[in-house]
C-alpha cells in the first residue's frame, strides 16, 4: 500500500481535477469493498472541497457473482422501484459522481452468459435516465482506480500477492501522474493543455473520414459525422463546470457517423466485458454495422455485446492515442479499459457521446440520430492501436492528410 500522503494526493486529484466538486454540491462515490481506504480518503477530500453531502454507493463483485449463479433470469431482470428512485433522487439533487474501478478479471466466466446479458439490459433500461444524464455531461463525473489482489496477480503473475498489489498501486499512480515529489493538480493542468492543443488541430481539419491500417490486419475506414467535435482531457458540463472524466487519460476522441464504417479491425488488447476477458478478436464492418467477427477466447461474450441492442453493433467513438505515450511505454497490460484504452487507439461499440457533435448536448436522441449519432445502452471500448499504425484523414474536399505514421501523431 502506498504511503498515506500519496493516497491523499490521489484522492484530492479525483475530487479537485476529476469531478471538480463544487461548494455545496452533493457527491456520490461508487466504490467496491476492495477499495475502502481510497473511498474514505475521497469522502474526506470531497468534504474538504466544500461538498454538502457525500454518499458511498458500495458494491461487492463476489456478492454480485453469487447472485448471477443462484438467481433466475426472471429474478435478475426485476429491478425494484426503490433502486431506481435512489438514482433519480441523486440526479434531482444535481450531484457529481466519483467512481473507483477495481475489476476482478474472469470472475463471471462460470456464469450463464444469458443471465449476464438479460440482467444488464434490464438494469440499463431501468436506469436509462441516469445514463443519459451522465453521458450528456449534465453533471461532472470521473473514474479512478484502485487494486485488488486478484486483479493485481493477473497484471503481475510472477509476484506474490502483496508485492503484486504494491506494484499495481505504483503503476496506477504513475499513470495518473501522482508521484512523491510532484503537484498532480498542476501536472494535470499542463496535460490538459497538451490534449486541448491536439483537439484544436483535429477540429480545424474537420475530416470526412479516417483510414486505419497496420500489420495486425486492420484496414478500416471510419466516416465522421458532420460538425464533429474532437475532445480529450477535461470537459465542461452543461452548467460550465470543467472536469476530467477519466484519470488517467491520453486520448483525443470524436463521433463516427453511424452508417459510415467499412472494413476490418483487429483488436490488439483483450476486452474485459461483464467479467469475461474477450481475447484475440476481430470485427468486420459494412455500412457501419458489424457483419462478421471472431474471438479465440470468450466469443460468446463478444456475441452478447454485439447483440445487446440495436446500436451495440455500431460504433459510438473513435479515439486516437500515440503509441509513444506514458501508459503505452509502461508496457503493462492492465486488463482494465480505463488504462488499456489510454495505451492504444481505440473504438467503442455502442452509444456515442452527444458532446462530440456541435450542439449535441442540447439535442434530443431523435435529433442526434438524424445527424448519424449512434444510440445504445452499451458503450464498450476496445483497443486496436499498434506501433506501426498509420492513419490518413480525408477532408471534405477530397484531399488527404497523414495523421499517424508508425503509431504516432505527425500533425
Amino acid at each position: 500500500m502506498p504511503k498515506q500522503d500519496l493516497l491523499k494526493k490521489f484522492a484530492a486529484l479525483a475530487v479537485q481535477v476529476g469531478a471538480n466538486v463544487q461548494p455545496d454540491q452533493e457527491v456520490w462515490v461508487n466504490a467496491t469493498t476492495d477499495t475502502v481506504e481510497l473511498a474514505r480518503l475521497i469522502v474526506e477530500a470531497a468534504y474538504d472541497a466544500g461538498a454538502k453531502k457525500v454518499s458511498v454507493n458500495w458494491s461487492d463483485d463476489y456478492v454480485s457473482h453469487s447472485g448471477y449463479l443462484h438467481r433466475t433470469i426472471e429474478n435478475l431482470q426485476d429491478i425494484p422501484e426503490w433502486f431506481i428512485q435512489k438514482y433519480q433522487t441523486f440526479v434531482d439533487a444535481g450531484g457529481c459522481v466519483i467512481s473507483i474501478s477495481s475489476p476482478i478479471p474472469g470472475l463471471n466466466q462460470d456464469v450463464d452468459p444469458e443471465k449476464l446479458q438479460k440482467a444488464g439490459i434490464a438494469s440499463m433500461r431501468a436506469l436509462h435516465f441516469y445514463r443519459e444524464h451522465m453521458m450528456g455531461n449534465r453533471a461532472q463525473w470521473t473514474i479512478v482506480a484502485a487494486p485488488n489482489p486478484v486483479w493485481a496477480k493477473r497484471v503481475f503473475p510472477d509476484l506474490d500477492e502483496a508485492d503484486a498489489v504494491e506494484a499495481l498501486w505504483d503503476a496506477i499512480l504513475q499513470a495518473s501522474r501522482v508521484t512523491k515529489d510532484n503537484d498532480p493538480i498542476a501536472e494535470w493542468a499542463k496535460h490538459n493543455e497538451r490534449l486541448l492543443a491536439h483537439n484544436k488541430i483535429l477540429n480545424d481539419h474537420q475530416f470526412k473520414s479516417l483510414h486505419f491500417q497496420n500489420s495486425a490486419g486492420t484496414d478500416l475506414i471510419v466516416e465522421l459525422v458532420e460538425n464533429h467535435v474532437w475532445a480529450g482531457g477535461g470537459e465542461h458540463n452543461t452548467q460550465g463546470v470543467y472536469f476530467n472524466p477519466n484519470i488517467p487519460t491520453e486520448e483525443n476522441f470524436t463521433m463516427p457517423y453511424k452508417f459510415g464504417t467499412q472494413g476490418k479491425v483487429v483488436a490488439t488488447k483483450p476486452l474485459n466485458y461483464q467479467g469475461n476477458l474477450i481475447e484475440d478478436f476481430w470485427l468486420e464492418f459494412k455500412d457501419g454495422q458489424v457483419v462478421d467477427y471472431d474471438a479465440k477466447k470468450q466469443k460468446q461474450a463478444l456475441k452478447n455485446l454485439l447483440e445487446f441492442d440495436e446500436g451495440s453493433s455500431y460504433l459510438g467513438e473513435v479515439a486516437l492515442i500515440s503509441h509513444d505515450s506514458p501508459i503505452s511505454n509502461a508496457n503493462i497490460l492492465f486488463f482494465n479499459t480505463l488504462f488499456d484504452e489510454n495505451a492504444s487507439c481505440h473504438l467503442a461499440l455502442g452509444r456515442a457521446y452527444p458532446m462530440n457533435v456541435q450542439g449535441g448536448t442540447n439535442m434530443t436522441p431523435d435529433e442526434l440520430a438524424k445527424l448519424g449519432s449512434n444510440n445504445s445502452m452499451a458503450h464498450s471500448d476496445f483497443m486496436f492501436g499498434s506501433a506501426d499504425m498509420n492513419i490518413v484523414g480525408t477532408k471534405q474536399d477530397g484531399s488527404t492528410v497523414q495523421i499517424f505514421k508508425d503509431g504516432n501523431f505527425v500533425i
